[in-house]
């Protein structure tokens, strides 16, 4: 039995390290059995599996209020970065969620889609500041 040369171990590590990046960079993920959609980048996150304060803004959204930064808080967002399905322009709407420690609006955020004035009919949360989303498949209580 020959045994691989070290320049061909390091070739085949390099090649896997090269062919994940790329699959990264358009949006596959090669390592994860359960990845997100790539025409999305969400996958779903049961409301229970969220921070608590990220089910106090869904409950405030409920209840239409009153909100942390009413001037930030449902208003329109733009999905410029197209993480999200696309929808006519005021499709989606906006909503801070408190990050315990930080004095401003920090990175997470309920996003809803649909009537705003009825019950938003998708609700999505990212904690990374639009990078990525997980669709809330149960805020609709």
């Amino acid at each position: 039995m020959t045994r691989p040369s070290s320049s061909r171990l390091g070739l085949a590590s390099a090649a896997a390290a090269i062919l994940t990046l790329a699959g990264g960079w358009i949006g596959f993920d090669v390592l994860h059995q359960d990845s997100p959609d790539p025409t999305t980048n969400s996958s779903t996150c049961p409301l229970a599996s969220l921070p608590r304060e990220a089910q106090d803004t869904v409950n405030k959204v409920h209840s239409g209020g009153p909100f942390p930064h009413p001037d930030n808080d449902g208003v329109r967002f733009g999905n410029y970065e197209g993480h999200l399905p696309k929808q006519a322009k005021n499709y989606y709407r906006e909503y801070t969620v408190s990050t315990p420690g930080v004095n401003h609006r920090g990175a997470r955020r309920i996003v809803t889609g649909g009537d705003p004035a009825t019950a938003p009919q998708h609700w999505y949360y990212t904690d990374n500041h639009y990078e990525s989303f997980c669709e809330i498949p149960d805020a609709n209580h």
